[in-house]
């Protein structure tokens, strides 16, 4: 296991987990464009606790690896749901934001693989 890959995953999984406090705490960058995207309210706990339960999963992953290639996995295809979300919604300006927090995540993934 590569420094690199450890300090990618700790990131990804720092960046996570802060969007999903973001989501429970109801901060009010994030819970706005949510119901401009219209996604419904009652996903929002959902939806934080996928990326909670995520950012989680990459850190068990540094020890467990199979869990952190699943966590990977996962949170990538939920960032590539928010990326579709927001263009559905028309949101152009809005799809870096998605893209910012997979970003270490598939660097993460990309880290392990190599």
């Amino acid at each position: 296991m590569s420094t690199s890959y450890v300090v990618v995953t700790v990131l990804a999984a720092a960046m996570v987990g802060f969007s999903a406090a973001s989501v429970f705490l109801g901060a009010k960058w994030v819970v706005e464009p949510l119901a401009d995207y219209g996604v419904p309210r009652s996903w929002w706990p959902w939806l934080g606790a996928a990326k909670a339960a995520g950012a989680l999963g990459l850190l068990v992953g540094l020890v467990v690896p199979v869990v952190g290639v699943l966590a990977g996995v996962g949170l990538a295809l939920y960032f590539t749901g928010a990326v579709v979300t927001v263009l559905r919604a028309r949101s152009y300006a809005h799809v870096p934001f998605p893209l910012l927090y997979a970003a270490p995540v598939v660097g993460s993934l990309a880290l392990f693989a190599g």
